[in-house]
């Protein structure tokens, strides 16, 4: 199969037919085989009936069914898990996304052998203050995390290789940053492409203060386990040595000065315990302590998985 088509939806049963037949003429007319998935994310309106009514009429059409709403991510992650054509193709069912840019993102992908093309929407429809700012903010921020030069990590319109989206595991809201998370896979020959963006047709936008701040927590988590994902001590273990020594330091500056003032300035002293700095000290080591040992566990666990890994490619190899 040449192209999968995956498309999350939520509430867009305006919009399907119209997709539905862009999609097909287009793929058709360049004589591709495909599948189109739509992955309907928990919808409360008559999303799921059309698409019903799609795959009847179109066996290439499928479907996929959330009881309730789970977010773009986990709805993009099951129809990556399912696709089965050699590219994979991922636009919003809104029709902001022109399925006319699917021959040359194939293009990009087969015969310039990409492993990614993001889209790139220059010119925007979009509301200024709702989506384009926080967006401009949120790819700024990427960039400056990730190394990954595109302008447009958020675009939903991006193409894959097969073997790309069946190793990037996609959660939270990490649908943003699909491209850091495959870099980080190992796929490095990634690029991006200016695309054709047209204002909302049909219902409203899903974009809210949410998505803003689980947008910003996600961007958080992917720069800490790019950095640090794979080598977890080179954090916790810094951070608790240092609290570590810093804490015992302090605790023997104290001891010793209580020392001298007792036996070598003969001069009457409180009890340790009643020096506020002592808390400060002991609390300091033990936390240290923990840090040091987050680490640890986290070497341990990071280390047992590598080795399941690498038992499971044996026993494939010699079977």
């Amino acid at each position: 199969m040449n192209i999968s088509v995956v498309i999350p939806l939520l509430n867009e049963d305006e919009s399907l037919q119209e997709l539905y037949d862009w999609i097909v003429r287009v793929v058709q007319s360049n004589q591709y085989s495909y599948e189109i998935l739509f992955i309907d994310d928990g919808s409360t309106d008559e999303s799921w009936k059309v698409i019903q009514q799609l795959s009847e009429k179109n066996s290439n059409v499928k479907g996929i069914k959330f009881q309730t709403n789970y977010g773009k991510s986990q709805a993009l992650n099951a129809g990556f898990k399912v696709a089965q054509g050699d590219v994979v193709i991922t636009m919003d069912a809104d029709l902001q996304d022109s399925p006319d840019e699917i021959p040359e993102l194939y293009n990009l992908i087969i015969k310039e052998n990409f492993d990614l093309i993001s889209g790139w929407k220059k010119k925007r429809y979009d509301s200024k203050i709702r989506k384009n700012i926080p967006s401009k903010l949120f790819n700024w921020a990427a960039r400056k995390t990730s190394g990954l030069k595109l302008h447009d990590f958020n675009c939903g319109l991006k193409a894959y290789k097969n073997e790309v989206v069946k190793n990037v595991n996609v959660y939270g809201e990490m649908h943003r940053y699909i491209p850091v998370l495959a870099k980080n896979a190992g796929f490095l020959k990634i690029d991006e492409k200016v695309v054709q963006h047209q204002a909302r047709k049909y219902g409203e936008t899903k974009f809210g203060i949410d998505r803003f701040i689980n947008g910003f927590l996600d961007l958080l988590t992917i720069s800490f386990l790019s950095k640090f994902g794979k080598r977890p001590m080179h954090l916790f273990g810094l951070l608790g040595s240092f609290m570590f020594i810093i804490g015992m330091l302090s605790a023997l500056y104290i001891g010793i000065s209580k020392l001298l003032k007792l036996f070598y300035f003969h001069t009457p002293t409180r009890l340790v315990t009643d020096n506020p700095w002592f808390y400060i000290a002991l609390s300091t080591m033990i936390i240290g302590t923990l840090f040091f040992l987050s680490g640890f566990l986290g070497e341990l666990i990071l280390r047992t998985k590598q080795n399941e890994n690498l038992y499971k490619i044996n026993q494939k190899i010699n079977l």
